[in-house]
């Protein structure tokens, strides 16, 4: 199923069913941790998923998902996507597998950025894909635009907006929703993260921050509210370590959180019994 008017030309995103843009307003949400655990709930429900990592100044999903040391190989459709699984269902693209050491830092003036961005959403061999998940920069910037601009032709289906309860978090979202609004993007929802601190010993979850400003910003915009994530040293550790939270730590509550936002991506989707 192609996501392109049978009067555009076929590419590398054409098919693609689902293309999806994971945003926030500020750095330090956990945006690239919603991004891979969304992923991994898609995944396990059966749902064939891509990662494009275009926040290009902090590629942090290769080493979330334990694929830091694999190389991007090229075929004559272009760049092949570093699979997180056996079963190559998880796919993979990042500018982190493109630098030569972890340590290098990406110091580029934005037209080199907007072109690295159009490079691969055009230049990525994902193949056949149910989700495409696009994790962004923090901000409204440049990068936000050229992603919208070079998305348009294949109707990407929303935003996600991620957040956290306080207030300066809250604040830089509701900036993001008016983005999305002037681009023409669909909001999806808002997802708080860092919703609370859940115990590892006993289980119980604490406010460390405060709690409902996502909720509330969503009833305020009066766009759908997707759900909050609590804390979770476990989470943490795995992200650390490359491991599959979604899979080693099934009774979580912060694994059932994800798992509720994702059915409802698939709901709002129409994907759900596909």
């Amino acid at each position: 199923m192609s996501r392109m008017d049978d009067t555009e030309e076929s590419d590398n995103l054409g098919g693609v069913k689902h293309v999806i843009l994971i945003l926030s307003g500020k750095g330090g949400v956990g945006k690239s941790t919603v991004t891979t655990q969304l992923a991994l709930a898609l995944n396990s429900a059966g749902k064939k998923v891509g990662i494009l990592d275009v926040d290009l100044c902090g590629p942090s999903i290769p080493k979330m998902l334990n694929v830091e040391s694999k190389d991007v190989h090229q075929c004559s459709q272009g760049w092949v996507p570093v699979y997180a699984d056996q079963a190559q269902q998880l796919a993979v693209m990042s500018i982190g597998f493109l630098l030569s050491s972890r340590d290098d830092a990406v110091v580029w003036r934005g037209p080199k950025k907007n072109a690295m961005i159009k490079q691969f959403l055009s230049d990525v061999y994902w193949q056949e894909l149910d989700y495409l998940l696009i994790d962004n920069p923090p901000g409204t910037s440049d990068e936000h635009i050229s992603t919208v601009e070079n998305l348009k032709k294949y109707k990407p289906d929303g935003a996600v907006l991620v957040t956290t309860p306080q207030a300066v978090a809250v604040a830089d979202v509701r900036r993001e929703i008016t983005f999305c609004r002037k681009t023409g993007i669909r909001i999806l929802g808002v997802v708080e993260n860092m919703s609370g601190f859940v115990c590892p010993h006993c289980t119980a979850c604490s406010n460390l921050f405060s709690k409902g400003g996502g909720e509330q910003l969503a009833q305020q915009c009066n766009v759908p509210y997707l759900g909050s994530i609590p804390l979770d040293p476990q989470l943490t550790k795995s992200l650390e370590e490359g491991e599959n939270f979604m899979n080693s730590f099934q009774t979580s509550g912060t694994r059932q959180a994800v798992m509720g936002i994702a059915e409802m991506i698939l709901t709002q989707t129409n994907d759900k019994h596909s």
